[in-house]
C-alpha cells in the first residue's frame, strides 16, 4: 500500500513540475518573437519537451481528463497572471470570470472521477 502511495505522490509530483515548465515554456514562447529570437526559441522547445515527458509520467497513474484538466487549467490562470503582471496585458472582469469557470470545470471533473 505504501507504494502506491509514493507512486501516488510522485505522479502529482511529476504533474506539477510538467506545468511549471509548460508555463516557463510558454512565457519564452511569448519572448521569442514569433520564435525569430534563438534564446528563448530554445527555451521553448526544451521546456515543452520536458513538460511533456513528465506530464506522459503522471498519466501513468492519472486519468487523463482530470491530468489535463489540471494542466490546462493551472497552465491558464498562470499565464494570464504572468501576462498581466510580467508583460504588462489587460486584466478584464471577463478574463476574470472565464478562468474561475474553467477552474470550477476541473474540480467538478475532479468531483465526478471519484475518489483517487
Amino acid at each position: 500500500m505504501r507504494a502506491l502511495a509514493g507512486f501516488w505522490v510522485m505522479s502529482w509530483l511529476y504533474l506539477v513540475v510538467a506545468i511549471l515548465f509548460e508555463v516557463v515554456g510558454t512565457s519564452a514562447m511569448k519572448m521569442s518573437e514569433g520564435m525569430t529570437r534563438l534564446g528563448p526559441a530554445a527555451v521553448v522547445v526544451v521546456c515543452y519537451g520536458i513538460a511533456f515527458l513528465l506530464l506522459a509520467k503522471a498519466l501513468r497513474s492519472m486519468e487523463v481528463g482530470i491530468a489535463y484538466a489540471i494542466w490546462s487549467a493551472t497552465g491558464t490562470a498562470a499565464i494570464a497572471a504572468i501576462g498581466v503582471f510580467v508583460f504588462g496585458e489587460s486584466l478584464t472582469v471577463m478574463k476574470v470570470v472565464g478562468i474561475l469557470l474553467i477552474v470550477a470545470g476541473v474540480i467538478s471533473l475532479h468531483m465526478a472521477s471519484g475518489p483517487a
